[in-house]
């Protein structure tokens, strides 16, 4: 036993670039993850000011959302997210409209912001115990959107009946969901088209 731990230590001296080489390895990727969640929360940004002119305007904010998810992965998406709310939250112009702060967060459709951390969360957890196949993808997304849209009604109607007077569910959800459930099930295709061809560069 005393020789195996002499040959170790022996071993070890004898390449002491062994270990920091792994820590500046680790040090790398850490450096790297950091680029990318920052990448990902200033994506968010700019897609939150590109407004599509229709009937009802809708920004390319959820196209972000799940691109840099599909793109970073959970992990990674998700504190780009954060990232991205924390910018707003203390007055980086980066949510729709080019506004920014607390107010934002706590107004009518605030929750459907904060709705994107959940939805990165449902993401995680569908790739920590789910096998990682497209369909899987899909499923994640769609249920982060529907928990997002869940999130996002309640908190309005709270914020609105607070504020204005008693909402219906209906009206909520005719005002805030049922015009962009098309335009996001779009954004979502797009993303995966995105991330498609994006992903293979990504380490």
């Amino acid at each position: 036993m005393a020789n195996n731990s002499g040959n170790t230590i022996d071993r070890s001296i004898e390449n002491p670039t062994s270990a920091s080489k792994g820590d500046n390895t680790a040090g790398k990727w850490k450096t790297l993850d950091i680029a990318y969640i920052a990448i990902g929360a200033a994506l968010i940004a700019i897609c939150s000011w590109i407004s599509i002119p229709m009937s009802v305007p809708f920004t390319l904010q959820t196209f972000a959302v799940f691109a840099v998810l599909l793109l970073l992965g959970g992990k990674r998406g998700s504190l780009s997210v954060v990232t991205y709310i924390l910018l707003g939250a203390i007055g980086a112009p980066v949510f729709s409209g080019f506004n920014s702060g607390v107010g934002v967060l706590l107004g009518t459709t605030g929750g459907y912001i904060l709705g994107f951390l959940l939805m990165g969360l449902i993401y995680i957890l569908f790739e920590k115990f789910l096998p990682k196949k497209f369909l899987i993808e899909i499923a994640a997304l769609l249920l982060g959107l529907v928990v997002c849209y869940a999130f996002g009604t309640g908190w309005f109607m709270y914020i609105y009946t607070k504020k204005t007077g008693a909402v219906g569910l209906m009206t909520v959800l005719s005002w805030c969901v049922f015009p962009f459930i098309l335009p996001d099930l779009i954004k979502m295709a797009l993303a995966f088209v995105l991330a498609k061809r994006v992903k293979p560069v990504i380490k």
